[in-house]
């Protein structure tokens, strides 16, 4: 198979979360645990981090890495989704995994996959894990893919874990309050291995702190020490926690010299040694146009009061969402003096742009549908003057159609 065909053979033959939503998901760990034993545990062969969170995971995940390539050691970074090109997944100092290693690794397991009825998930995980046992990585950040408990990743023995928050996200999965939610995230906190919580929330902080005492391992709530006097070059003010977490995460590191300047440098170089996308990301200034992937209530508030700071004159915002999340009450965060431009993500649980205008419509949001993400950017463009500002977001799979 060429890559095309491969790729399409994962996306459209096994099930994955991201198209399909909950019929995807298998919430348990046999698949993977019996894959790796056929890789003979690639997981066992590496130094790791574990990130898991609600929001802001993968802008940690990308600053860890970009840290720790700065210290001058060679390291893997395992994120979900991919905005553009599935290999984004898999990077290594930066560097997305070769299309020839994606051929050959699925040509090579496709049978098993096929026999033993793999998720997208696991066998991305399984393909993760075993390219970077094969180039040797110092040390590779894994990032949680769903929850923590179950999730495929969690089948390693991370150095330390950071949890960035928790927040109502995939409720459906992981339960329907944040104690719930937080027990699920808690399950990568393994015996003895420190775990680092970026953010202290009351309704949370008792259950990590019991989960972290019964297994006997350190644990740090990193906004009591803040890390001030950082800057990062991923935008936004909520990056400020972000930060927090990773900066205490790499001092729970064991046996990784990372001099002040590594921290400080990779903090600030996240998109140049990462080449991480679509975080508060400006696509162009005149008139500003900025896009992100915050997808749920608590990301979308931080993202919305940023987008109050902004100087301009009319606010335009795209907007997409999928059918699965809880969008009626989301849409009570956004501003009612904006013109809204609806849309409907090219994926099959994308919603559909007449009922997402209904919806906002209810909540006093005016604006037109369009026909495509890259229309309604478009439409927004024809109508913002210079002084405008337009915001592209909603739903990682808008971001990823316009960046």
């Amino acid at each position: 198979m060429t890559y095309k065909e491969t790729l399409d053979w994962m996306f459209g033959q096994l099930p994955m979360y991201q198209q399909k939503g909950a019929a995807a998901l298998n919430a348990k760990l046999d698949n993977i645990i019996h894959f790796c034993n056929v890789l003979d545990n690639p997981q066992h062969k590496f130094k790791s981090i574990h990130v898991a969170g609600t929001n802001g995971k993968g802008s940690s995940s990308h600053m860890l890495a970009s840290i720790l390539q700065e210290a001058g050691y060679k390291v893997g970074l395992y994120t979900s989704p991919h905005l553009k090109d599935f290999r984004e997944r898999i990077k290594i100092d930066g560097e997305v995994v070769s299309k020839n290693f994606v051929k050959e690794f699925i040509a090579k397991y496709q049978s098993f996959f096929e026999y033993n009825k793999l998720s997208f998930f696991e066998m991305t995980v399984g393909m993760a894990f075993s390219y970077f046992a094969e180039e040797k990585v110092d040390i590779a950040v894994i990032e949680v893919g769903l929850g923590g408990r179950l999730d495929s990743t969690n089948i390693i023995t991370p150095e330390v874990a950071l949890i960035t928050n928790i927040g109502m996200d995939h409720t459906q999965f992981l339960g329907d309050t944040l104690e719930k939610i937080a027990l699920e995230k808690a399950g990568v906190i393994k015996s003895n291995i420190p775990v680092v919580i970026s953010e202290t929330q009351p309704e949370t902080k008792m259950i990590f702190n019991l989960i972290a005492h019964q297994l006997k391992s350190d644990i740090v709530f990193a906004d009591n020490d803040p890390a001030t006097g950082y800057r990062t070059d991923l935008l936004g003010d909520y990056q400020q926690r972000n930060i927090n977490g990773v900066v205490a995460c790499i001092h729970q590191l064991k046996n990784f010299e990372v001099p002040e300047r590594a921290i400080s440098e990779g903090l600030q170089n996240v998109v140049k040694n990462t080449g991480l996308m679509g975080r508060w990301q400006v696509l162009q200034k005149e008139p500003l146009v900025v896009c992100d992937t915050a997808h749920n209530k608590e990301g979308l508030q931080l993202v919305l009061k940023q987008v109050e700071k902004q100087s301009f004159n009319k606010l335009h915002m795209v907007l997409g969402f999928v059918k699965d999340k809880d969008v009626r009450s989301v849409l009570t965060l956004f501003p009612k003096d904006a013109h809204y431009y609806f849309v409907k993500p090219a994926i099959p649980r994308g919603m559909d742009a007449e009922q997402l205008k209904e919806l906002a419509e209810e909540q006093g949001l005016k604006g037109e549908v369009c026909k495509s993400v890259s229309m309604g950017l478009k439409e927004a463009l024809k109508h913002a003057a210079v002084a405008d500002m337009v915001y592209v977001g909603g739903s990682t799979f808008v971001v990823a159609e316009v960046v």
